[in-house]
């Protein structure tokens, strides 16, 4: 047993003299990873961003609606970036039109 031996082994020095391996499976895989975060991730968080801003595009006088602060209320004032909503009577809120989380069917407050 020499000193080579003892350094570089012989199976890692037969395996040096072989081709390297392709990177394209590598590749594939990264390619594979990117498209299945985009369809499971980056996709759904589109669509409901572009829900919620037809949402807020689409509020009227007199909705009943929920703001992501979790007060329920009646707009009774629209802005273009603010919406005034009444919470009781006589007591009123202005918010940003992007906290309105959702549009309540018609009645729900009196119900409540």
């Amino acid at each position: 047993m020499s000193l080579l031996d003892i350094l570089i082994s012989p199976a890692a020095a037969q395996a040096a003299g072989q081709a390297a391996p392709s990177p394209l499976p590598s590749f594939l895989l990264m390619g594979a990873v990117f498209i299945g975060m985009y369809f499971l991730m980056i996709r759904p968080q589109m669509k409901r961003a572009k829900e919620h801003r037809e949402l807020v595009s689409k509020l009227q006088k007199g909705d009943e609606v929920i703001t992501s602060g979790g007060i329920a209320g009646r707009i009774d004032g629209l802005d273009e970036n603010f919406v005034s909503v009444e919470v009781a009577d006589k007591v009123s809120i202005k918010i940003q039109r992007g906290a309105v989380t959702a549009v309540l069917p018609k009645g729900t407050l009196k119900s409540a």
